[in-house]
């Protein structure tokens, strides 16, 4: 399903690109990962750096239905920069006085934290986020799937949702019984799946049953050019970093879910949270004064 409402070139070459050659399924991934610097990009420069022929870059352009590169570079110019300019964020620091022309360790992992969360939200993200609400509050079972590192995101969703969400159900803990779990989804389950370079076939392959099953899928990524996205119902995208590891904005985004789903079911989630907090005290595994 596509990440957007209207078309746009990016949609276009989602939707195609799966039927396309290897050679213009690779152009294609290049780009969805490169597109808000296509407007500065030579035909020559774009054939380059994705590693394909420059006869590759022209038949994936008429695949797409323009008849030269600079009709393409220009609509992805267009349909780039708005969304940049309207939603980039002044950072929060200023600059740092560096000492010996190093800047310590815990104000650039810092910066760069604050860079991808304001650089992760956008327009995009924000519908994405209604619809992957309603989607999980209207579903019988959420079912949440990590692999990797990123397993560690979904049991964060899972131990800070299930404190007062039981509907909920982790599937990363023995990935050899997953498809075992998948086939005994029942009506209305829903599959949260993390997905993340590199993506693993583990996952791919998950989804894709989910998927042939009629359950809707939520999926968390780095890029539109995951190979899972044309299977999920809703997609939320946030931006990755190619200097550090982080999974911030992952963080952020999972603690916005958890916020939210528990207002939309305030009173229950509120009682079910004291009385946890009560039983915590009465067993005396929580201290208190």
């Amino acid at each position: 399903m596509s990440l957007y409402n209207q078309t746009t070139t990016i949609t276009k070459i989602v939707d195609v690109k799966d039927s396309l050659p290897k050679k213009q399924r690779q152009l294609c991934d290049y780009i969805l990962k490169n597109y808000q610097s296509m407007g500065l990009i030579t035909i020559k420069e774009l054939a380059n750096h994705a590693n394909v022929g420059i006869s590759t870059v022209m038949r994936t352009i008429n695949a797409l239905g323009y008849e030269n590169f600079n009709d393409l570079r220009k609509d992805m110019y267009d349909e780039s920069v708005p969304s940049v300019s309207k939603w980039a964020l002044k950072r929060s620091f200023t600059e740092i006085q560096q000492e010996g022309g190093k800047v310590p360790t815990l104000v650039q992992v810092w910066k760069e934290s604050v860079h991808l969360l304001n650089k992760s939200l956008n327009p995009t993200l924000l519908e994405s986020f209604e619809k992957a609400i309603d989607c999980i509050v209207n579903s019988s079972y959420i079912n949440i799937l990590g692999t990797r590192p990123y397993k560690a995101t979904a049991l964060y969703f899972e131990l800070l949702l299930g404190e007062f969400y039981p509907k909920i159900r982790q599937l990363g803990h023995d990935t050899e019984v997953i498809y075992d779990r998948i086939l005994q989804f029942e009506k209305d389950e829903t599959l949260v799946v993390f997905a993340f370079e590199p993506y693993t076939n583990r996952v791919i392959e998950a989804v894709k049953l989910t998927y042939e099953l009629g359950h809707k899928i939520i999926l968390i990524t780095d890029h539109i050019s995951c190979p899972i996205i044309t299977y999920a119902s809703v997609t939320m995208k946030v931006e990755v970093s190619e200097e550090q590891f982080s999974v911030i904005p992952i963080m952020a985004l999972i603690d916005a879910l958890v916020i939210e789903i528990g207002k939309r079911s305030s009173e229950e989630s509120i009682q079910k949270l004291k009385r946890l907090e009560k039983t915590l005290i009465e067993k005396n595994i929580t201290f208190t004064y």
